[in-house]
């Protein structure tokens, strides 16, 4: 199976279909962040930011909340 591990990150990414694995290659060199084990996320939310952010449909059509608290 076709592999490939980001010498920047130590990302290893792996896919059985080659052309597949190349367009995972070309979205990672996107967005790597260069620091090696580091865990991320691009919808990090801000722990000191937790309510909703639109209080029309904090509720649903019969008033239960739709987020877990």
């Amino acid at each position: 199976m076709p592999e490939f591990k980001c010498e920047d990150c130590g990302k290893r990414l792996f896919h059985e279909n080659e052309t597949t694995l190349e367009v995972e290659k070309t979205i990672h060199s996107k967005f790597c962040r260069k620091i090696k084990g580091e865990i991320h996320s691009f919808t990090h939310r801000d722990p000191a930011h937790m309510e909703t952010f639109d209080i029309e449909r904090e509720n649903d059509s019969t008033g239960e909340p739709v987020l877990k608290k």
